[in-house]
């Protein structure tokens, strides 16, 4: 199996610096069996070895979706994290997760996605204890394909009745992301043909976030891969595609949630 270094330099959006961490690690997404595509966006499995180096610190910009992580030293279910990522590897490792589409946690969590809401818990409070013997076999091989078999058996040995109101709320988000020009959720929710306090509850209930930061997160991955692409960009003209008042406003944005200003940002 192929290590760091083997993929493309575009590892997807929410990938801060994706030039040097292509260098650092091994990225692949599995896409999930039919029968969990409903629930699942994907799988994930981040693979490293850098053994004989120095720690490296991966940096993401989360997306708007909760996920499942076999990962040292217990496996965990990560809600909506709003700022950035960090997570620091070293030596020899590899970590599976499972990303949920946007709503598609709701039925096996049973409660408001957003009690979990920039919280990480022991994934044993949602899925039992079973998910201490997926962790194992996991981390016992470094092999694709045998990973994702251990998770995909144990979540379909519990998969829930789908939801409609689930699958109505990925639909909101997905528009969302492919279109980062909407700005106000007064407009968006004209756009859905909900009211605006309906949009409010329904993703306080099934996404975890509210609709006006799913709309700036939107903007902010579109932002950022823009910088990802080199060559000069005029931030002054995307801040005024993305529908922010002036650049001033854009960097505010930009700097709270990736952590350094567009300019930082682009020459590193």
């Amino acid at each position: 199996m192929t290590e760091h270094g083997a993929n493309p330099v575009n590892l997807g959006r929410g990938v801060l610096y994706p030039g040097l961490t292509a260098t650092k690690i091994r990225l692949a997404r599995p896409e999930p069996d039919p029968r969990l595509a409903p629930f699942v966006e994907n799988h994930w499995i981040v693979a490293w070895d850098l053994r004989g180096g120095k720690p490296y610190e991966s940096r993401t910009l989360p997306h708007p979706s909760v996920h499942l992580v076999f990962e040292e030293p217990h496996p965990s279910v990560y809600g909506i994290i709003r700022g950035p990522f960090i997570r620091e590897i070293a030596e020899l490792g590899h970590v599976f997760g499972v990303k949920f589409h946007p709503g598609g946690f709701r039925p096996f969590l049973g409660a408001p996605v957003a009690d979990l809401t920039d919280r990480v818990v022991p994934a044993q409070d949602v899925f039992g204890a079973g998910v201490f013997d997926v962790q194992e076999a996991v981390l016992a091989t470094r092999d694709d394909t045998e990973m994702t078999r251990h998770v995909e058996d144990f979540l379909l040995g519990m998969l829930p009745a789908r939801d409609p109101v689930a699958d109505e709320v990925a639909a909101m988000v997905r528009t969302i992301t492919e279109t980062p020009a909407f700005v106000r959720v007064d407009d968006f929710a004209a756009h859905a043909g909900v009211s605006v306090r309906r949009l409010q509850r329904l993703f306080a209930e099934y996404v975890g976030a509210s609709p006006k930061w799913v709309l700036r997160r939107a903007r902010l991955h579109e932002a950022a891969e823009r910088a990802d692409q080199g060559g000069t960009l005029d931030w002054s003209a995307l801040a005024a595609e993305l529908g922010y008042a002036d650049q001033a406003h854009l960097t505010r944005d930009f700097t709270a949630a990736i952590g350094a200003p567009p300019g930082a940002y682009t020459r590193t």
